[in-house]
This record gives structure tokens, C-alpha cells and sequence, in this order.
């Protein structure tokens, strides 16, 4: 990948759908499909986890069985443990993604273990895929704080990515799940795990909940990140973190980096389409800037 090459990390129709009610088997379907045809190349296309945890997540098999397989697109997928594994497995997912915390406060609220433990939870996981010779994803949440604990030393996100990097994940995505960060706590935790885990295997995942997203992205490209993790339309939010609203919008960021000179392959006309497209059946506006001025220009030509 080149310096002025950005790649995206469409986590919308998981972790974006996972926080709507009710959401049709085929607008998920339809959604995917519009993402890939956008230029879209990684999309997290489902979650294997207890539909009791997360009831909107239960058809992703099905969801992987109707998509149009787009070659040079990966279709991921998000596998708490060695059952959610084996049910991607049977979906065909392409690649699969691991979640541990930087808090451990967050780490027994959400998965109701401590830190350490997760992480030992994830051993199998990560063996089974080796023998698959599946990639695996590492998501570490709350890295520039958390709903219970508060601010969340760098230090402490980069000794959770450094496991997670050893373990044998390929990609550690850094989220600030509830939003609170800025762009100068942002690059201090980025530079912090970057001393750990080479800045060619770690991932931005910034929440826009204080509407310092796009701040933070861009205060951390100088660095050397080249991956951001980005929901259409701006969806989802956390279910266990009060009042965080949505990942920043990929509208938003592919707009910003093209403006920077980054190519991400996108064509983002198609991007706003598709996100308009799975707002209207979800019956609710997209929450990007740039999607709602493009939307309200070509509504007055």
C-alpha cells in the first residue's frame, strides 16, 4: 500500500446494524452489496456472537449466504469465541475479528471478565484460525477512555495491542468507543502502542460522539496509520456504553482524505447512495455531514 493510499474498514453492517432495531434480511444483504459496488474493500459483514446478547446479529449466516461475492473484497467477520468461529467458518467468512478492552471496568460490563481473562478466551479462537489459515482482526475498545473507569493510560492500550499483536493477530484496531478523545490524547496513545505493534498493523476506529472524530483521524495520518475503520451513514453506537452515539461516518472520512490527497478507491457518490439507501429503511436520516449536503444539493438542482 502507498503512503497516499488509505484503506477503509466498513464496519456498518455490523457494527453499525447491530445497535438498530429490526433490521431486514435483505436491506442487510442489499447494503453489502452496494458497499462493494461503492469500491468498498473490507466490510464487516456480520457478528457470530449469542443472538441473546445480540438479537440484531442473528441472521448473519444468512446474510453471508445471499451476498454477491465481490473478488479483492473482503467479507469479515466479529467471533467472541470458538463457537462464533466455527459458525463464520460455516458462513465462509473471509477473515474474522477478536475484541478485547483497554479497561478493564468496560472489559467485565461487556463480556463479563477482566482483561486477562478475555485474552485467554481468545487463544482457541486464534489457534483454530491459524490451522484454517484465516487471518484474525484485533479490536482493543475504550483506548482513550471509558464510561467506568475514566481516562485510560496509552500505556496500558499498547501492553492490551502488544498481546493481541503476539497472539497472532494480523491488524489491532484502536477504538475510542465512547468518543471522547482529541487529537492530541489521540496521537499520543497512537505513538504509545506504535512503540509495541508496527504502524502498518494498527487501525483507527474513532467513535464521533463529541463530534471529534474527523479531528482525531486527521491529527494521527501524520504518524503513519493508513487504516480506518468507518460505518455508512454514521450508524451504531455502543449498547453498553451510555449515550455514545455512532462510528464516524465513512462519507465523512472518505471525503476528508481525498481532500487530503489520500486515495481510498472509493467512488463516493455510490458511497452516499448506499448509505441513504439502508437510512430510508431503517426510516431515519444519515448521520453524515457530507452525505446530508450532497443529498440536499441534488434535492434543489
Amino acid at each position: 500500500m502507498s503512503n497516499s493510499q488509505v484503506k477503509i474498514v466498513e464496519v456498518g453492517p455490523r457494527d453499525g446494524l447491530q445497535n438498530e432495531q429490526s433490521v431486514p434480511l435483505k436491506a442487510k444483504v442489499q447494503l453489502v452489496n452496494a458497499l462493494a459496488a461503492a469500491g468498498v474493500t473490507y466490510i464487516e459483514t456480520g457478528s457470530f456472537v449469542s443472538p441473546k446478547w445480540v438479537p440484531q446479529m442473528a441472521d448473519s449466516a444468512e446474510v453471508f449466504a445471499a451476498i454477491e461475492r465481490n473478488a479483492g473484497v473482503t467479507y469479515a467477520a466479529l467471533t467472541p469465541n470458538l463457537k462464533g468461529f466455527e459458525a463464520a467458518m460455516a458462513a465462509t467468512a473471509d477473515e474474522v475479528a477478536i475484541f478485547g478492552s483497554a479497561s478493564e471496568g468496560f472489559s467485565q460490563k461487556n463480556i463479563n471478565c477482566s482483561i486477562a481473562e478475555s485474552l485467554a478466551r481468545f487463544e482457541p479462537v486464534i489457534e483454530a484460525a491459524r490451522k484454517a489459515n484465516i487471518k484474525v482482526r484485533g479490536y482493543v475498545s475504550c483506548v482513550l477512555g471509558c464510561p467506568y473507569d475514566g481516562e485510560i493510560a496509552p500505556e496500558q492500550v499498547a501492553w492490551v495491542a502488544e498481546k493481541l499483536y503476539t497472539m497472532g493477530c494480523y491488524e489491532i484496531s484502536l477504538g475510542d468507543t465512547i468518543g471522547v478523545g482529541t487529537p492530541l490524547k489521540a496521537q499520543q496513545m497512537l505513538a504509545a502502542v506504535a512503540e509495541k505493534v508496527p504502524m502498518e498493523q494498527l487501525a483507527l476506529h474513532f467513535h464521533n460522539t463529541y463530534g471529534q472524530a474527523l479531528a482525531n483521524i486527521a491529527s494521527c495520518l501524520p504518524l503513519g496509520v493508513r487504516t480506518i475503520d468507518t460505518a455508512v451513514a454514521g450508524l451504531g453506537g455502543c449498547p453498553y456504553a451510555k449515550g455514545a452515539s455512532g462510528n464516524i461516518a465513512t462519507e465523512d472520512v472518505v471525503y476528508m482524505l481525498h481532500g487530503m490527497g489520500y486515495d481510498t478507491g472509493i467512488d463516493l457518490t455510490r458511497l452516499i447512495s448506499a448509505g441513504q439507501t439502508i437510512c430510508q429503511d431503517l426510516g431515519q436520516q444519515p448521520r453524515s455531514n457530507v452525505a446530508q449536503a450532497e443529498i440536499a444539493k441534488h434535492a434543489t438542482d
